[in-house]
């Protein structure tokens, strides 16, 4: 069963069809200005602009730091619980001081 027909390489596209009804709706419809929506010049807040980029650069570094600490801790716990259900001893050392010489 045939469900979709493949076009043949370089075979042209079959060509737009465009109903009356919608070109009469298209030519009534006003075309809105843009102008509405630009601002002026002096109404931008330079100092503004520039102290919320520095909080969204602060933002962006906090979060980057938490999901990289964040996928060491997984990482780390998921290296102990491999090496607990291995069954091993020892999985997690506890570091002692080395001893100092007394002379």
């Amino acid at each position: 069963m045939l469900l979709f027909r493949q076009r043949r390489r370089g075979a042209a596209l079959p060509p737009a069809r465009a109903t009356p009804a919608a070109a009469d709706d298209q030519a009534k419809e006003p075309i809105d200005d843009l102008a509405q929506y630009e601002q002026e010049h002096e109404t931008d807040n330079y100092r503004h602009r520039m102290l919320m980029n520095v909080i969204a650069v602060v933002v962006v570094a906090l979060l980057v730091s938490v999901g990289v600490w964040l996928a060491d801790t997984i990482a780390a716990m998921q290296k102990d619980q491999d090496c607990v259900m291995q069954g091993r001893a020892n999985c997690s050392p506890i570091e002692v001081p080395a001893p100092q010489n007394q002379q």
